[in-house]
């Protein structure tokens, strides 16, 4: 009981003292009611009184803003009115006196002040001053170009085009404008275009076609002087593309689809070859006035006549260093108009700077065509010769031209490859007309003591020249259906192979005409033996010639058994030259003979002695008349002559031992010696002599 009321006593002592700290707390709420009651009446007095100065600071600091805004605006307005007056000294000025940056600044004054005048003021005299001086500045900046282009634009020196093209540059990089004049060329063009002045890009193409044409006409100038008459700078030689092809493709970002061969010297050949057609020409015109009795008046010789139209190494390897120097000058002309000819209008421009230069390389090239063809017109084929070089060159920079031309005017990419179709034409017409011309060739005379014929050796001469050549070649005979048509029904072709299996076939159908043609032309020797020995010389040299040149090995793409063929026809001609001795053989073969018991016996009839008499006195006469025919005919292969005296000796010499052991002794005269001229070892030693002329 004592513990309840111990607890009872404690809740209400807490009791109490709950309710004694909940009266404080009401008198402390009470009391801070009250002051903040107190605080916001004074803030509602305090904001009575600040509002209206505040907003009327306010009114006056917008006033203030106006009024600076408009004296700002009317000395803005008041400055477009004196423009004229401050920047009239800058602009009447050139603009490299006061400097550029000063001077487009003053024009870009004066448009200001034009813009504003002519919205704001449209009939002012102020806007006719502004306007009348930014005519001036635009004439002066335009100027200001043209003077700069006409300073810096010079024309390359030729031997600083001959370096660049030496050391395979793929571009020409000759510093034309310093980095300031680049600078403010980029400057000014910059400021035309932004204001539409287009026609500053017609006068950049007009200044750099005139450099380029003249650095041209320089370096054709330096050619033509050259003793050399060629690139004749560290023996640089563009008849085939330099030697540094591929790195100058690898630098320009082309891949070099050919392989670059060395160039073979061609000159003596071509010397040759004209010497030859100058006779051929020289005797047709005598024949002619012999024949007829009529005189060709005051005619000039066959030099003369070749001479207008032919075409010298010279001016192929100068027309092929033209054109090099063209392309790499047009390549840097791109990276020089950077910055100062807009993108889209770059390749206009270019195609203004390329024609003319064009044109005087488009007009060389149908020159050296059209004298190309007068030439193989009169069966002269030295000159058309030197323009496959000249194709191959331009074929092999295709890349670099179809690079270059795209995008340019459509009269300027047509231009060019007219020139190379051109060419192409003529020499894939030479081709055939030089096939023709074998197949049909009838100027020259057989020569009468059987050597070569002078056609075949102008015609080894001529596919030796294109042994090389087979990548050019090879696409100019692919466009006649026959021959791709025969390459159709063999194998297939990797294009390497293609263009000398095409090169094969056209050296197979030239070797062909050709036999025909010396089989035709010997029927025309009356002397067997002499026609055989023709065809002899013939064959032989040209199996010689053709594995000497590598035409062999052309052929053989395409006629494998070709070297076969040439050896057994060679065979053949010996077998039928060997029966030149069938005369001097048939008193021996003869079937009357005198019996051996009557020899023995030496009791020999008067016709016995009679007989042998005969048999000795025509084979004398019969080996004494071949003896002067055959050493009167010419074998000038030494092996193929020693061989054929050699098949001479032993074809007769076995035979005719035999006959003269057995009469030799006969006593069939009293002056057997009158008969008995020739022993074997003589008859050897007269067939030694056979084949030349002196003995």
């Amino acid at each position: 009981m004592s513990d309840f009321n111990h607890k009872h006593e404690k809740v209400l002592a807490g009791l109490v003292f709950l309710q004694d700290a909940a009266s404080r707390s009401s008198q402390l709420t009470n009391g801070m009611v009250n002051i903040l009651t107190s605080f916001d009446e004074r803030l509602a007095r305090l904001e009575k009184t600040i509002l209206p100065v505040y907003n009327e600071t306010k009114n006056l600091q917008q006033k203030q803003e106006n009024i600076d805004k408009t004296l700002a605006s009317l000395d803005h307005v008041i400055s477009y009115y004196s423009v004229s007056k401050e920047v009239e000294p800058v602009i009447k000025e050139s603009p490299s006196n006061q400097g550029l940056e000063i001077f487009l600044q003053s024009l870009g004054r004066l448009q200001e002040a034009m813009h504003f005048f002519e919205k704001n003021n449209p009939q002012s005299v102020e806007l006719e001053n502004v306007m009348s001086l930014f005519e001036t500045g635009k004439d002066n900046i335009i100027s200001e170009f043209k003077e700069n282009l006409a300073k810096h634009s010079q024309t390359i020196p030729a031997i600083a085009v001959l370096e660049a093209l030496a050391n395979d540059e793929e571009e020409i990089n000759i510093n034309h404008f310093s980095a300031d004049v680049k600078d403010n060329l980029m400057q000014i063009a910059d400021w035309l275009v932004t204001h539409n002045e287009d026609d500053f890009m017609n006068v950049y193409a007009r200044f750099r076609a005139n450099t380029v044409q003249k650095t041209l006409l320089g370096l054709r100038d330096h050619l033509r002087s050259s003793s050399t008459g060629a690139m004749g700078y560290q023996g640089v030689s563009p008849v085939a593309p330099m030697s540094g092809t591929s790195t100058l493709m690898a630098k320009s970002g082309l891949k070099a689809s050919y392989d670059t061969p060395s160039r073979k010297t061609s000159k003596k050949i071509q010397q040759m070859l004209e010497r030859k057609a100058n006779q051929m020409l020289l005797r047709a015109s005598q024949t002619l006035e012999s024949s007829t009795g009529l005189a060709l008046g005051s005619r000039r010789s066959a030099a003369d006549i070749i001479k207008e139209d032919v075409v010298e190494e010279h001016e192929i390897e100068s027309f092929l260093t033209e054109f090099t120097a063209l392309l790499r000058l047009l390549q840097s002309e791109l990276r020089l108009m950077l910055g100062i000819v807009p993108l889209p209008h770059q390749k206009a421009v270019l195609s203004i700077i390329l024609r003319d230069a064009l044109e005087m390389i488009c007009h060389d090239a149908e020159s050296l065509s059209g004298r190309a063809r007068r030439s193989v017109s009169r069966q002269e084929f030295g000159p058309v010769l030197l323009l496959f070089p000249a194709l191959r060159h331009l074929v092999c920079f295709k890349g670099d031209c179809d690079k270059l031309l795209e995008g340019c005017d459509s009269s300027v990419r047509t231009r060019f490859y007219a020139m190379v179709n051109n060419l192409h034409t003529t020499c894939g017409k030479a081709l055939e007309d030089f096939a023709e011309s074998v197949r049909s060739e009838s100027a020259a005379p057989l020569p009468r003591d059987g050597t070569v014929y002078e056609m075949t050796s102008n015609v080894v001469l001529f596919l030796g020249q294109l042994t090389d050549l087979s990548d050019t070649v090879g696409p100019l005979l692919a466009q006649d259906q026959s021959y791709s048509n025969a390459l159709v029904h063999t194998q297939p072709w990797p294009k390497p192979q293609r263009n000398k299996a095409l090169l094969g076939l056209y050296i197979k159908k030239v070797l062909v005409q050709l036999n025909l043609t010396l089989v035709t032309k010997s029927d025309a020797y009356n002397d067997s033996s002499l026609r055989y020995i023709f065809r002899l010389n013939n064959s032989h040299y040209l199996l010689s010639a053709l594995k000497r040149s590598g035409l062999l090995d052309l052929l053989k793409v395409v006629e494998p058994e070709c070297e076969s063929i040439y050896r057994e026809m060679i065979n053949e001609q010996k077998r039928l030259y060997s029966q030149s001795w069938n005369k001097v053989l048939a008193p021996i073969w003869n079937s009357e003979d005198v019996p051996a018991s009557v020899l023995l016996s030496g009791r020999l009839r008067e016709k016995d002695k009679a007989l042998i008499k005969e048999k000795f006195s025509t084979l004398n006469k019969e080996f004494e008349e071949l003896s002067r025919e055959q050493r009167g005919y010419s074998v000038p292969d030494v092996e193929l002559r020693e061989s054929l005296k050699r098949d001479n000796k032993e074809y007769i010499l076995p035979k005719y031992q035999a006959f003269f052991d057995k009469y030799s002794n006969a006593q069939f005269s009293k002056h057997s010696e009158k008969y008995i001229k020739y022993s074997p070892a003589q008859i050897s030693s007269v067939i030694d002599t056979f084949f030349d002329v002196a003995a």
